[in-house]
């Protein structure tokens, strides 16, 4: 085989055999095949795709690239749960909690990554003392105690996905829908799963811009997952203005805290209870979805998930008390108020400018080698539907230095779309999968 035929095969759109894919994706990993090369060949993916065939037999190569987790010792079924991510997105945060209250075993294994802003870790890691840098047996001592744990990716878990990751994200091909389809369930099958549902974005603050797009997605990952014998299932939700109102690492952590008190956003709460009555119906702790559901909103109630979660924290070195103390939590020092020059209903908040805006003065990567500052972020004071008067309040940018604040503040002023009608209501939740 040679890797210019490979490329130009896949070029031209041709299907390329199981023993090409692992050819390419082997000899990058190997060191004997160049950046360059492999850049070219995942532009190709980017522009002419991948069949299904493909898909899988590239997620099988990056799942025996490493080890896979051997969770068997832990009694219970397996479930994690996954966002494509979007601006302002915590809801694994929620969601795992109540499920592993439920009964259901959770075990979270994530990487970090380039976004507007931060992840799941990174919002973990602006707890003071959580760590993430858990090594397997420790991730599998507090998974056994606590049915829930969280780990950042190791370089034992699917390491030639790793390294792929970090070309994508050089050469813009993280949105590659076969790309992201077998990187994410690679994830998943090394770490030893039985069960994942996804919470797939669409709309101006998600990877997936179309529905089409985020089904397409989402019947990929089903069909990797499904010929893994896995159960798999798959959520599409708008991600056209941020969820919740908290943008940024510290003060998500806020939002989640006041949200597992059953005092979150709405469209928070509905999207986090959906994923839970899931996972919890995938683990086999309740014999119907409606009953999952009626047990995921009794944990919300009666603090079980927020009690869990604070359990998790303190077996991760974390300090739990910033549930109730957010003054333990990174602040940041300085805050600047955008205000509306005009009255009348919010009909639009793009997603996407608000999350580079956060990004912009520090909550997320531009590019992976970015810190990320846990401290800033944006609050939204009112999301579409509200009425406002001139001089409203919109949202408050927090930072902790002033550097492009005076661009990021624009950047938020100019997301907030202000029309004389009142705007329709917005379905939240767009579709199921599988």
């Amino acid at each position: 085989m040679r890797t210019t035929d490979i490329i130009r095969q896949k070029r031209e759109g041709e299907e390329l055999s199981a023993e090409e894919i692992v050819y390419m994706v082997d000899g990058y990993s190997r060191g004997e095949i160049p950046d360059f090369q492999m850049a070219a060949f995942l532009m190709a993916v980017f522009f002419s795709g991948m069949s299904e065939d493909e898909a899988t037999a590239m997620t099988d190569y990056l799942v025996r690239s490493g080890e896979t987790l051997d969770l068997s010792g832990i009694p219970g079924v397996k479930v994690d749960k996954h966002s494509t991510g979007g601006v302002g997105d915590k809801t694994s945060l929620i969601a795992a909690p109540l499920a592993a209250s439920a009964g259901v075993v959770v075990p979270m294994i994530s990487s970090k990554t380039s976004g507007f802003t931060g992840n799941t870790l990174d919002k973990l890691e602006s707890i003071p003392g959580f760590r993430t840098d858990l090594s397997v047996d420790e991730f599998r001592t507090v998974l056994g105690e606590h049915g829930l744990a969280f780990m950042q990716q190791n370089q034992d878990i699917a390491p030639a996905d790793e390294r792929v990751y970090a070309l994508r994200d050089l050469t813009a091909t993280v949105d590659s829908i076969p790309l992201l389809a077998s990187s994410i369930m690679a994830k998943k099958l090394a770490a030893g799963v039985d069960a994942v549902i996804f919470d797939v974005k669409v709309g101006a603050g998600a990877h997936m811009k179309r529905q089409l797009d985020a089904r397409r997605l989402a019947q990929m990952m089903i069909t990797i997952g499904r010929r893994a014998d896995k159960r798999v299932q798959a959520m599409i939700t708008d991600m056209n203005q941020p969820l919740g109102f908290a943008v940024g690492n510290a003060l998500e952590i806020m939002e989640v805290s006041q949200t597992l008190q059953n005092m979150g956003p709405a469209d928070l709460t509905r999207i986090s209870l959906e994923l839970a009555a899931r996972m919890i119906f995938l683990g086999k702790a309740a014999q119907s979805l409606d009953e999952a559901r009626d047990i995921a909103q009794t944990k919300l109630i009666d603090l079980s998930g927020y009690r869990k979660f604070k359990e998790v924290i303190v077996a991760q070195g974390g300090n739990a008390q910033v549930l109730d103390r957010f003054e333990l939590l990174p602040n940041a020092l300085g805050a600047r108020e955008i205000t509306t020059p005009r009255g009348g209903y919010v009909s639009g908040i793009n997603a996407e400018d608000i999350g580079r805006a956060a990004s912009m003065i520090g909550a997320g990567r531009e590019i992976f080698s970015d810190t990320v500052d846990p401290a800033v972020g944006v609050i939204l004071e009112v999301k579409i539907g509200a009425k406002v008067e001139a001089g409203s309040v919109l949202a408050r940018l927090y930072f902790t230095n002033e550097d492009r604040v005076e661009e990021a503040a624009e950047m938020v002023e100019d997301a907030f779309r202000i029309s004389n009608a009142e705007p329709e209501s917005r379905e939240l939740i767009l579709e199921m999968v599988g």
